[in-house]
């Protein structure tokens, strides 16, 4: 081979390397991005990824929360043994993320793949360990004490809290192993009415607050006996799809206007701690901490399962989220503080598209894909 045909090979080789590291665009100019959270005891961050045509990620910023990650007693892959650590809300272009370690929530302004730290406040109890939004408001889900919901109002990009909406969860705070014993998410139902909370094995029940102006009423507790309720999400028809780390399944519901749930379906996923549930349009994946795997399922009209089968991921598969534009899914695995990338093909099934290594984030959780 000439020379000159060497270096136009070598030329080409870095162009298209240069290509898949590009970062993705949606279509109004913004980069598709992928934010981490590390959870890191010694001090809490947000990484930053820009997402690659090929659905790669590639880091583009660290930007500490200002507060601590926590760790519960027991856990090893899961740190906060929690879904929702981290959430973006689009209506304010606001992240937020919790810090376990110092009882506070960050307040990040996201611009494109950057942020900025507008704000760090009390949680409203300890180790916060799941946040959501919808509509000007946020509502936080602390742990430890026996666990406990705060609310807050979104003003000038900040959180003010609202004292009247702040509910103690009355869990026992001695009972053990803690990291199964601790509540596990909170978030709203689609219409953004109620508010949706799994206490895992610390009461086995769902819990769901009416939200009004000013007031948070007296939860519908539906008891779910033995089954440790843990991650759920939402399917386009506003079904319940909830992770049972119990019996290691996923069971879908109804939630009614007075906050009643209706069972529908259940499978058994036939793995090992299957504990966190992302859902994309009519399929949910859950994620199996001690199978190293994810499941997937169709949800039918009428709440029904159908199963998709399993994909191998990286140890400790824990939070996971899906793009924005539901074409790749990203899950954090805890063992190794990674995260593993799929693209997601139009029949549900996922394809290994890479993973990259979070900077400390061994048993880390907290992930969204914009």
């Amino acid at each position: 081979m000439s020379t000159l045909t060497r270096l136009s090979a070598v030329a080409v080789s870095i162009a298209a390397a240069g290509l898949l590291a590009a970062p993705s665009y949606a279509a109004d100019g913004t980069p598709h991005v992928v934010f981490v959270q590390n959870d890191d005891p010694s001090g809490n961050a947000v990484i930053a990824y820009d997402r690659t045509p090929s659905g790669g990620l590639t880091q583009v910023g660290s930007y500490p929360t200002g507060g601590l990650g926590g760790v519960l007693a027991g856990s090893a892959v899961d740190h906060l043994a929690s879904e929702g650590s981290l959430t973006y809300d689009a209506g304010s272009g606001l992240l937020f993320a919790v810090n376990a370690g110092s009882d506070t929530v960050t307040v990040f302004a996201v611009h494109g793949d950057q942020l900025v730290r507008t704000q760090v406040i009390g949680s409203g109890g300890a180790f916060p360990v799941s946040v959501t939004a919808d509509g000007g408001r946020v509502f936080v889900l602390n742990a430890r004490g026996g666990g406990s919901v705060q609310g807050y109002r979104i003003a000038a990009g900040r959180l003010v809290r609202i004292a009247a909406w702040h509910r103690g969860l009355g869990l026992d705070p001695t009972q053990t192993p803690e990291f199964t014993s601790t509540p596990g998410q909170i978030g709203f139902t689609p219409d953004g009415s109620q508010l949706v909370v799994t206490t895992k094995n610390g009461g086995n029940s769902v819990l769901v607050y009416r939200v009004r102006p000013g007031r948070l009423r007296q939860p519908v507790a539906t008891s779910l006996p033995g089954t440790v309720p843990f991650g759920f999400a939402f399917d386009p028809a506003g079904h319940l799809a909830l992770t049972e780390a119990g019996p290691n399944a996923v069971v879908t519901f109804t939630v009614g206007g007075d906050g009643s749930l209706t069972a529908l379906d259940s499978a058994a996923t036939g793995q090992a701690a299957t504990c966190w549930l992302v859902a994309n349009g009519g399929t949910v994946y859950a994620s199996n901490a001690g199978s190293a795997s994810l499941s997937g399922y169709a949800v039918g009209a009428g709440g029904g399962l159908t199963a998709l089968g399993d994909t191998a991921t990286d140890p400790g598969t824990v939070d996971a989220t899906v793009s924005s534009d539901g074409a790749y899914l990203y899950a954090q695995t805890g063992a190794t503080g990674t995260v593993d990338a799929f693209s997601i093909a139009t029949d549900g099934s996922l394809t290994d598209t890479g993973s990259v290594i979070v900077p400390d984030a061994v048993g880390g959780e907290g992930i969204v894909a914009l």
